[in-house]
């Protein structure tokens, strides 16, 4: 076998590698952003993720989802609300689009 060859078949292919952050935005363009006040409300009542959880009947992860405005059941925003000690007609001051979704 010629010597090129033998050099072209070592040497391995180049990669194209994604753009930083690339996945990142398209998850987040998917998702939907719901901006919410469920932090502020949470660290208002010096409350962690982990106790907001506890109480809602939810994991930490769908707290940490929720905060991050990922979109979320009606079952579950009425949990953290009661979670939070609001009441469902505080819904319009936790998520403040949320009469424009229905």
């Amino acid at each position: 076998m010629p010597a090129e060859v033998v050099e072209a078949v070592r040497e391995p292919a180049p990669v194209a590698k994604p753009a930083r952050g690339s996945k990142k935005s398209r998850a987040r363009s998917r998702s939907g952003i719901e901006p919410n006040n469920v932090r502020k409300l949470r660290q208002e009542a010096m409350m962690s993720k982990a106790e907001l959880a506890r109480r809602a009947g939810v994991s930490p992860l769908t707290i940490d989802r929720v905060e991050a405005g990922c979109p979320c059941r009606m079952d579950t925003k009425r949990k953290i609300l009661e979670a939070l000690g609001l009441k469902p007609s505080a819904r319009a001051e936790v998520w403040p689009d949320i009469d424009a979704q229905s």
